[in-house]
């Protein structure tokens, strides 16, 4: 017997891993035995909405023979935070295959998410002979890898599987192990999700939204909660969406919150509203993004970077506006913050609302696209990427002055030796050093 198991935390991921599967990127059915094995990575997951909890995940989890728990099997460790002691490898994977009914010569293959953290990372170590698929769900499968691999795993990892939301673009992610990236394809995603939406038709949380029939959307994302913005600033920021919004003419709004966002978020957004004469709906609901879309048949999609706006485009057809980006660039930190290139590749390619550019539909990725995504990878990761450095040199003397600040602060630059820096950044950051390394010699010596 074949077993595959499925690791997945979010209905987006399931519904990309079901299109998967419908595409035949994991072999015909009746050949393997296939198990959904879910994991709840919230703060207190005791306190989250549950996978099985949304509307779509039924139709989603018939196409595997069995979903199990991850969160219940390590119980009561969390699953962001546990990994098994090396030593203790095979035992655990002898304790998952009896939890689990799979027999001691059958072979297991692993599709996970975010290779390197955890229960990812869990999994890959337990199972140490299997074969590992990795899915992306998201704009991040675009940026570099964040943490080096062991090459223990790195060998065993056959495929990027990822949505072509920016068609044209070849993601960086693993491909410095030579991972080969392999496009999900469109209408098999399409297919998924129009499935979750029919699913979702008869949830009566939707009625205020047929009721209502907003043209705009605003996505919110709860920047707060990762420490980039205070809680009055992402306040602020779904007000500018909203205004920006009834600025290109729209009367009647949707606003989709966070689904860990607190309701004061919805509170400041419906006195806004009111003050400037539209209708105003808060959809919090154990829906996806998508499944809006597909019974709103919005005009326009409003966010900050979320992966939610490129689908509203890429699959709905569905013109998208961003309003905040360059504020969410100064403050992202570290520089190698994952969610960074995913902030870049809105910022430039999708119109800002706020400067009155018309919205639109994107379409394939200009040819300044990818040199600027290398180049922001490359001042992650640099370690990583040594192959990108002379690239970005050239790129940064060329296009460097035309690009936002945002993009490349010039104490990074200064830090990695590269065009742009002044000698004052640079003397500064040789002179910090220089008192790291002081110190740490210091220290060294007090503990002798």
């Amino acid at each position: 017997m074949h077993t595959q198991i499925f690791q997945v935390s979010t209905l987006y991921g399931a519904a990309t891993l079901a299109a998967a599967l419908d595409a035949g990127l994991f072999g015909p059915r009746e050949r393997s035995r296939r198990l959904l094995l879910v994991s709840q990575n919230a703060a207190v997951p005791e306190t989250a909405l549950r996978l099985d909890e949304m509307r779509g995940h039924g139709p989603l989890a018939g196409r595997f023979d069995e979903v199990v728990s991850w969160n219940e099997a390590i119980s009561p460790y969390h699953p962001s935070a546990w990994g098994p002691r090396g030593n203790d490898t095979v035992l655990w994977q002898r304790a998952f295959r009896l939890l689990w009914g799979i027999e001691e010569r059958d072979t297991v293959e692993l599709a996970v998410e975010s290779v390197q953290a955890n229960p990812a990372r869990a999994l890959t170590a337990i199972f140490s002979e299997s074969a590992v698929d990795v899915y992306a769900d998201g704009l991040m499968s675009y940026g570099p890898t964040r943490e080096r691999l062991p090459l223990t795993v790195a060998s065993r990892v056959r495929r990027l599987l990822h949505l072509d939301l920016v068609p044209g673009l070849r993601p960086l992610l693993l491909s410095e192990y030579g991972v080969e990236p392999v496009i999900v394809p469109d209408e098999a995603f399409r297919a998924v999700l129009d499935e979750v939406a029919r699913d979702a038709a008869d949830d009566p949380l939707l009625a205020p939204v047929r009721t209502e029939a907003p043209t705009a959307v605003l996505l919110g994302q709860y920047l707060a909660a990762l420490g980039i913005l205070t809680a009055a600033e992402e306040e602020d920021l779904h007000v500018r969406m909203l205004t920006g919004a009834v600025r290109a003419g729209h009367r009647s709004v949707l606003f989709k919150p966070h689904p860990t966002a607190p309701a004061g978020y919805s509170a400041v957004l419906a006195k806004a509203a009111a003050d400037a004469g539209v209708r105003l709906t808060v959809l919090d609901a154990p829906l996806l993004a998508e499944t809006l879309y597909h019974h709103a048949r919005p005009e326009l999609v409003v966010g900050c970077f979320s992966t939610a706006m490129v689908t509203a485009s890429a699959y709905y057809g569905v013109p998208v506006a961003r309003v905040g980006t360059g504020l969410v660039l100064d403050r992202l930190r570290p520089y190698q913050n994952s969610n960074r290139v995913p902030l870049v590749l809105v910022d430039h390619l999708v119109p800002d609302l706020e400067r009155d550019e018309t919205p639109a539909v994107l379409g394939a990725a200009p040819e300044s696209l990818a040199p600027l995504v290398r180049t922001t990878g490359f001042c992650m990761q640099p370690r990583t990427y040594p192959a990108l450095r002379e690239p970005a040199e050239e790129w940064l003397r060329e296009r460097l002055a035309d690009s936002p600040a945002g993009y490349f602060p010039a104490l990074r630059l200064a830090e990695l030796g590269l065009p742009g820096s002044s000698p004052g950044t640079r003397a500064r950051v040789r002179a910090a050093r220089a008192r790291r390394k002081v110190g740490r010699a210091v220290r060294r010596t007090g503990k002798g």
